[in-house]
Protein backbone atom coordinates (compact mmCIF):
# COMPACT_ATOMS: atom_id res chain seq x y z
CA UNK A 1 0.00 0.00 0.00
CA UNK A 2 1.48 3.44 -0.94
CA UNK A 3 1.87 6.26 1.74
CA UNK A 4 2.80 8.92 -0.45
CA UNK A 5 0.60 12.35 -0.25
CA UNK A 6 2.04 14.69 -2.81
CA UNK A 7 1.41 18.62 -2.52
CA UNK A 8 -0.87 20.57 -3.95
CA UNK A 9 -1.12 24.50 -4.78
CA UNK A 10 -2.51 26.62 -1.31
CA UNK A 11 -5.70 28.20 -2.17
CA UNK A 12 -8.31 29.33 0.02
CA UNK A 13 -10.72 26.92 -1.44
CA UNK A 14 -8.17 24.23 -0.40
CA UNK A 15 -7.32 24.58 2.72
CA UNK A 16 -11.24 25.97 4.39
CA UNK A 17 -11.80 22.99 6.10
CA UNK A 18 -8.51 23.28 7.68
CA UNK A 19 -8.24 26.94 8.86
CA UNK A 20 -7.42 30.14 6.45
CA UNK A 21 -4.68 31.09 4.10
CA UNK A 22 -3.26 34.71 5.19
CA UNK A 23 -2.28 36.22 2.24
CA UNK A 24 -2.52 39.91 0.44
CA UNK A 25 -5.13 38.45 -1.98
CA UNK A 26 -8.93 38.48 -1.91
CA UNK A 27 -12.01 41.22 -1.64
CA UNK A 28 -10.94 41.93 1.98
CA UNK A 29 -8.82 44.98 1.65
CA UNK A 30 -8.57 49.16 1.38
CA UNK A 31 -6.44 51.93 1.20
CA UNK A 32 -5.16 53.32 4.48
CA UNK A 33 -2.65 56.02 5.67
CA UNK A 34 -3.66 58.98 3.02
CA UNK A 35 -3.76 56.10 0.53
CA UNK A 36 -0.21 55.18 1.32
CA UNK A 37 -0.78 51.53 2.57
CA UNK A 38 -3.24 48.71 1.54
CA UNK A 39 -4.90 46.90 4.48
CA UNK A 40 -5.84 43.56 3.79
CA UNK A 41 -7.98 42.74 6.95
CA UNK A 42 -9.35 40.47 8.86
CA UNK A 43 -7.21 37.88 7.10
CA UNK A 44 -7.89 35.16 10.32
CA UNK A 45 -9.55 35.14 13.45
CA UNK A 46 -7.13 33.89 16.27
CA UNK A 47 -8.77 31.74 18.58
CA UNK A 48 -7.68 30.78 22.37
CA UNK A 49 -10.32 29.44 24.82
CA UNK A 50 -10.31 27.72 28.29
CA UNK A 51 -8.57 28.95 31.17
CA UNK A 52 -7.02 32.35 31.17
CA UNK A 53 -6.52 31.92 27.06
CA UNK A 54 -4.93 35.09 25.40
CA UNK A 55 -3.25 35.62 21.95
CA UNK A 56 0.15 35.42 21.51
CA UNK A 57 2.95 36.78 18.77
CA UNK A 58 6.12 35.11 18.46
CA UNK A 59 8.67 34.77 15.83
CA UNK A 60 10.34 31.54 14.75
CA UNK A 61 13.45 30.72 12.84
CA UNK A 62 12.98 27.49 11.57
CA UNK A 63 15.44 25.37 9.90
CA UNK A 64 14.29 23.45 6.83
CA UNK A 65 13.39 19.83 5.75
CA UNK A 66 14.81 17.49 3.22
CA UNK A 67 11.99 16.76 0.37
CA UNK A 68 10.30 14.24 0.33
CA UNK A 69 9.51 14.47 3.85
CA UNK A 70 8.49 10.79 6.45
CA UNK A 71 5.46 12.20 7.99
CA UNK A 72 5.67 10.69 11.36
CA UNK A 73 4.01 13.22 13.47
CA UNK A 74 1.05 15.27 13.38
CA UNK A 75 -0.25 17.53 16.29
CA UNK A 76 -2.93 19.72 16.86
CA UNK A 77 -4.38 22.79 19.70
CA UNK A 78 -7.50 21.71 21.23
CA UNK A 79 -7.94 24.88 23.28
CA UNK A 80 -6.71 27.20 20.03
CA UNK A 81 -5.38 28.19 16.63
CA UNK A 82 -1.96 28.65 15.47
CA UNK A 83 -0.76 31.03 12.80
CA UNK A 84 2.51 30.79 10.60
CA UNK A 85 3.04 33.46 8.50
CA UNK A 86 6.86 34.02 6.72
CA UNK A 87 8.90 36.86 7.18
CA UNK A 88 10.10 36.32 3.66
CA UNK A 89 9.07 35.27 0.01
CA UNK A 90 9.90 31.49 0.03
CA UNK A 91 7.50 28.94 0.11
CA UNK A 92 6.93 26.32 3.09
CA UNK A 93 5.00 22.91 2.98
CA UNK A 94 1.65 22.84 5.17
CA UNK A 95 0.13 19.18 6.03
CA UNK A 96 -2.59 18.98 7.71
CA UNK A 97 -5.38 16.03 8.53
CA UNK A 98 -9.48 15.96 8.90
CA UNK A 99 -10.26 14.67 12.14
CA UNK A 100 -11.66 11.28 12.32
CA UNK A 101 -13.07 10.44 15.89
CA UNK A 102 -10.34 11.90 17.77
CA UNK A 103 -7.42 10.44 15.12
CA UNK A 104 -6.59 11.92 12.30
CA UNK A 105 -7.43 10.92 8.75
CA UNK A 106 -5.53 10.91 5.39
CA UNK A 107 -3.21 13.74 5.43
CA UNK A 108 -3.55 16.31 3.15
CA UNK A 109 0.33 18.46 1.75
CA UNK A 110 -0.27 22.12 0.27
CA UNK A 111 2.49 24.16 -0.97
CA UNK A 112 2.72 27.94 -0.07
CA UNK A 113 3.17 30.31 -2.70
CA UNK A 114 5.92 32.82 -1.52
CA UNK A 115 4.07 35.01 0.94
CA UNK A 116 1.74 33.05 1.64
CA UNK A 117 0.57 32.05 5.70
CA UNK A 118 -1.96 29.61 7.48
CA UNK A 119 -4.11 30.26 10.47
CA UNK A 120 -4.39 26.25 11.41
CA UNK A 121 -8.19 26.09 13.04
CA UNK A 122 -8.64 25.26 16.58
CA UNK A 123 -8.58 21.00 17.08
CA UNK A 124 -7.07 20.78 13.32
CA UNK A 125 -4.45 17.81 13.23
CA UNK A 126 -0.92 19.41 11.48
CA UNK A 127 2.68 18.55 10.90
CA UNK A 128 5.21 20.69 12.47
CA UNK A 129 6.51 23.92 10.61
CA UNK A 130 8.57 22.97 7.80
CA UNK A 131 10.09 25.41 5.39
CA UNK A 132 11.87 24.07 2.47
CA UNK A 133 15.06 24.90 0.72
CA UNK A 134 16.76 27.38 3.43
CA UNK A 135 16.34 28.56 6.74
CA UNK A 136 13.06 30.80 7.26
CA UNK A 137 12.09 33.26 9.89
CA UNK A 138 8.27 33.37 10.95
CA UNK A 139 5.61 35.16 12.67
CA UNK A 140 3.96 32.97 15.02
CA UNK A 141 0.03 33.97 16.40
CA UNK A 142 -1.20 31.50 19.05
CA UNK A 143 -2.53 30.91 22.59
CA UNK A 144 -1.11 31.20 25.72
CA UNK A 145 -2.37 30.51 29.32
CA UNK A 146 -3.63 27.96 31.26
CA UNK A 147 -4.82 24.14 30.42
CA UNK A 148 -3.10 21.72 27.84
CA UNK A 149 -3.15 22.73 24.72
CA UNK A 150 -0.75 20.13 22.54
CA UNK A 151 -1.67 16.84 21.43
CA UNK A 152 0.41 14.75 19.55
CA UNK A 153 -0.39 11.92 17.47
CA UNK A 154 2.18 9.53 16.00
CA UNK A 155 1.64 7.53 12.96
CA UNK A 156 2.56 3.53 13.00
CA UNK A 157 3.21 3.77 8.94
CA UNK A 158 5.08 7.34 7.90
CA UNK A 159 3.53 9.51 5.09
CA UNK A 160 5.88 10.46 2.14
CA UNK A 161 5.14 14.02 1.23
CA UNK A 162 6.54 14.83 -2.08
CA UNK A 163 6.53 18.25 -3.55
CA UNK A 164 4.21 18.74 -7.10
CA UNK A 165 6.74 17.54 -10.16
Amino acid sequence: MSRVVTARPLTRESFAAFGDVIDAGGENHYPINAGKTERYHALARPEATGPDGHVLISLARATPYDVPLALTMVERHPLGSQAFVPLSPRPFLVVVCPDEDGRPGLPHAFLTQPGQGVNYARNTWHGVLTPIGAPQDFLIVDRGGDGNNLEEFFFADPYEIRLPG
